[in-house]
């Protein structure tokens, strides 16, 4: 049947239009490039800035509990989706190869407006 229409094919009338707080957000990819920014209005007026890529890296040395700006070499391993790996895509828990050594991702990237991360131990 056409979408739409009931089995008789009457249509159905829908009883609101879509609000803004019920259509779907585009998915965001963050890559690894140069650093680029983008600021969003949410509900309510708030802004929110996101993250379309970056190159560097706020990484935490657990044992010196500094924190120092890098940059991102590659992406070695994401747990949640291999393929996203090889696109060098940055999302929660991957595996990154910065100037420090090896790195995972502990925020979300797509949804806030850097990349955070803790240095492994090898």
């Amino acid at each position: 049947m056409q979408l739409g229409r009931k089995i008789t094919g009457g249509k159905y009338h829908f009883f609101r239009k879509k609000k803004k707080f019920s259509l779907r957000v585009e998915e965001r990819k963050v890559k690894l490039r140069e650093t680029k920014k983008k600021t969003l209005r949410g509900l309510g007026g708030n802004r929110k800035t996101i993250l379309l890529s970056s190159n560097l890296v706020n990484v935490i040395n657990p044992e010196t509990k500094k924190a120092k700006k890098v940059k991102i070499l590659n992406v070695l391993e994401t747990p949640s989706d291999r393929f996203l790996a090889r696109q060098n895509v940055l999302v929660k828990s991957a595996i990154i190869e910065t100037e420090l050594g090896k790195a995972r991702i502990t925020n979300r990237p797509s949804q806030e407006g850097s990349v955070q991360a803790v240095l492994l131990k090898e």
